[in-house]
């Protein structure tokens, strides 16, 4: 097949979120199919990555927009009911290069990236195109706007929920749509009225997130990843910390947390102490991983499945994390991840792993299980292609 993916943000450095997703997916597919990528640039960096993608894609065209343009996109918010998300990504130019490559090439399928990308091939009913969201965005907001904050933050949460779940409804218009939980796709089944919802879960790279020799004997290290300028992971950090972390030193005053990720706003880098390590980015993830005894992921907000659960069980490394995204996962209590929605309740079963070897090796043993026998990106990568064969008949 000839398929050309369109995305919101260039897919490398495959490290975090989407970028991971669509890079990891288009590497499994490049060898049966002929495919094409057209994405955003942000910055002139971004632009050097370009050879590195022509590595996996037959042709890579880049369409620049910088941030100040997007700034611009989003005034239009005043009298646009749009959200945010897709007005940031508004450009006439994309627009042009789309459809000079569709009237070039004779495509089979689209795979559009995000909500964000979505206006670009809605009303082509001539090219199949699947949806593909990395979760239910309005549940996102809708969780996010349940933390309480300021009021002028609250009052643009509620609108910008109202836009998105409004807006949402666009998914209707494609002839699949993909989410990557069970969750999200009961949401945004309920909400639309949707019967063109299908799974498409997020993976994990099995080459570079495998069990290594970890040493389930020490229990001095707590581990939280993740870009540290994303909303929900600077909310968890925070409130860890400030709620749950003095509980855990009462007990074990000798265990450091760590917080490993690219970009530490100024709250997160403040936070750095002799007991809290803030790493800022770290190009070996797997190998802080694999120091932890335990992987914590107390997100307030947000939706989809958390990469940073799925990577640390693949490793074997115990998790305990919120309630967002667990259910995506399909798995019970303790089956890798042990889930907890409240401080104590959390600070407890870290406790009860940082008392027990016995129990880390077990928690971390069911992890690898469940991770090696679904969420692969081959066996996801294989998913993605049935659903590119459906679409086009």
């Amino acid at each position: 097949m000839k398929i050309l993916f369109l995305a919101n943000r260039i897919p490398y450095p495959p490290y975090r979120g989407d970028k991971l997703k669509i890079y990891n997916l288009a590497k499994r597919l490049k060898d049966k199919h002929e495919i094409y990528l057209l994405t955003f640039t942000q910055t002139e960096e971004d632009k050097t990555y370009k050879a590195e993608l022509e590595k996996i894609f037959k042709e890579v065209h880049l369409v620049h927009l910088p941030k100040w343009r997007s700034a611009i996109n989003c005034l239009a918010a005043a009298w646009d009911k749009r959200p945010l998300q897709v007005l940031y990504f508004q450009s006439a130019e994309m627009r042009s290069r789309l459809a000079a490559l569709l009237k070039q090439h004779d495509f089979d399928a689209v795979h559009v990236q995000h909500l964000r990308m979505s206006p670009y091939m809605l009303g082509r009913k001539d090219i199949p195109a699947i949806l593909d969201l990395p979760d239910a965005f309005s549940l996102y907001w809708e969780r996010r706007k349940a933390v309480k904050r300021g009021l002028f933050t609250q009052a643009f949460e509620h609108i910008e929920q109202s836009r998105v779940l409004r807006y949402e409804s666009v998914l209707k218009d494609y002839r699949l749509s993909l989410v990557c939980s069970q969750e999200d796709l009961e949401y945004l089944a309920q909400k639309h009225q949707a019967d063109n919802l299908r799974l498409l879960p997020n993976g994990v790279d099995l080459d570079t997130f495998y069990p290594r020799a970890h040493d389930y004997a020490h229990n001095q290290t707590l581990l939280f990843t993740g870009n540290m300028d994303y909303a929900p992971n600077v909310d968890a950090v925070l409130y860890f910390t400030s709620e749950i972390l003095p509980k855990i030193w009462e007990k074990f005053p000798g265990t450091k947390f760590v917080i490993a990720g690219q970009r530490p706003v100024k709250k997160v880098a403040e936070l750095a102490s002799d007991r809290i390590i803030v790493t800022g980015f770290v190009k070996d993830l797997a190998a802080v991983y694999n120091s932890a005894s335990i992987v914590v992921a107390p997100l307030r907000f947000g939706a989809g499945t958390q990469n940073k659960v799925l990577e640390a069980m693949a490793m074997g490394v115990p998790v305990v994390c919120s309630n967002i995204g667990f259910k995506g996962l399909g798995i019970s209590n303790g089956e890798g991840a042990v889930m907890q929605t409240e401080p104590g309740a959390f600070a407890a079963s870290v406790m009860e792993l940082l008392s027990a070897q016995s129990l880390r090796e077990e928690v971390g043993a069911k992890g690898m299980a469940v991770i090696k026998q679904r969420f692969g990106w081959d066996a996801i990568a294989k998913l993605l292609e049935q659903y590119f064969f459906e679409v086009a008949g």
